[in-house]
């Protein structure tokens, strides 16, 4: 009936009208969060380390569809006997769907590849240390707006598949370097192995990285509301470590499609197959589930390690002057606690009740007894 039709309308309106005033907005934070995020856009600071030749250059072009190395000069067998470890740095800005996100490479060329490689890795400790004091002194400055993060988010170690396991110098680099940055150890040319030849060699080298103490990357926990799907990866991805990995950019056509892989007489290996290797499970990872995780690691552990130690040596080093310049120890003065206090007070409270009681003990020791007679 038109009544019942016209209560009902109403019924609804006011439903609507208490939701509107129960709802306060702050639902809306994410948006927020998310339009500033996009509009500012992001940073990343990837470094690779690895000797010549394990595909790194490849790897990085295949990771992001760019090309980073088109000015690189290619040195002959002559001149890298006398290469030692530089750091070359290669930023591009990249855009996908209208989020902006500036990528900075910062390459190692000439590491390991000497007779003597002793504290080859040296150089690179030292790169890192230098951008986390940059980051601390403009911290620590005036204008803090436009702060620059160069800091180093994340370090893909390259390990030969040639050998049966972790050299010295990849133990000696790993441990070096696994309280500053995020390490996270990969197979290079995995082509060049079986499937159960990986198998092998993965269980080889998670063996040492336990024997060692090497503190490579951890994924966090997934939380327990997190989807089935997300789950679900992040087992993958811990299962998988080190990633076996394949890097091209060459195209070539397999079974009517144009892929990325190379091309080999016995066949054709695609990068981007999960049964040929992990590049896909590699790029999920460090981009598209945990490139977040490796920024706030950087920040919150790595950073803050270094901070906290800048901040106790130049306290001891204040503190250390501070004795040169005065002979006489200069000994804090204690601050009063509560019970010392009330006891001082009640000390002198018995006291002036004394000289109420018996003025005549106390007239003689002060220098004018006039003054203490008005006073009471």
């Amino acid at each position: 009936t038109p009544n019942r039709k016209s209560s009902d309308n109403c019924s609804f309106v006011s439903s609507l009208f208490v939701q509107e005033k129960q709802y306060v907005g702050f639902a809306t934070l994410p948006n927020q969060v998310h339009r500033k995020s996009v509009k500012k856009g992001f940073d990343f600071t990837l470094m690779v380390a690895g000797e010549s030749g394990m595909g790194k250059s490849t790897l990085v072009n295949s990771l992001f569809l760019t090309d980073l190395y088109k000015d690189r000069k290619l040195l002959n067998a002559e001149e890298r006997i006398n290469q030692t470890v530089e750091i070359i740095k290669h930023t591009v800005d990249i855009e996908e769907k209208g989020v902006k996100l500036k990528l900075t490479i910062v390459d190692t060329p000439g590491f390991g590849d000497a007779v003597n490689n002793n504290e080859c890795w040296k150089p690179i400790t030292d790169y890192i240390d230098q951008q986390f004091e940059q980051y601390f002194r403009d911290e620590s400055g005036l204008n803090r707006k436009n702060i620059q993060d160069n800091r180093v988010h994340c370090c893909l170690y390259f390990i030969p598949p040639f050998g049966h396991g972790l050299r010295p110098v990849d133990v000696e680099f790993m441990k070096a370097l696994h309280e500053k940055v995020n390490i996270i150890p990969l197979i290079a040319k995995a082509d060049c192995l079986t499937p159960n030849e990986i198998k092998k060699l993965k269980d080889r080298i998670r063996e040492e990285i336990d024997k060692f103490g090497i503190k490579v990357y951890q994924f966090p926990e997934c939380d327990s509301d997190e989807d089935e799907e997300f789950k679900q990866l992040d087992k993958e991805l811990k299962e998988c470590t080190p990633f076996a990995v394949i890097g091209s950019n060459t195209v070539v056509e397999a079974r009517g499609q144009r892929v990325r892989g190379r091309l080999y007489p016995w066949g054709i290996v695609e990068v981007e197959n999960q049964s040929h290797c992990d590049f896909v499970k590699l790029r999920n990872m460090l981009i598209r589930s945990h490139m977040h995780d490796l920024k706030d690691v950087t920040c919150d552990v790595h950073y803050e390690n270094y901070r906290a130690q800048c901040i106790q040596e130049m306290t001891s080093k204040l503190a250390q002057d501070n004795r040169m310049e005065s002979p006489i120890p200069i000994l804090p003065l204690s601050t009063p606690d509560v019970e010392t206090e009330k006891l001082i007070k009640m000390k002198d409270e018995e006291v002036w009740r004394i000289i109420f009681r018996r003025p005549q003990y106390f007239y003689a020791e002060l220098p004018s007894s006039n003054a203490w007679n008005k006073k009471l």
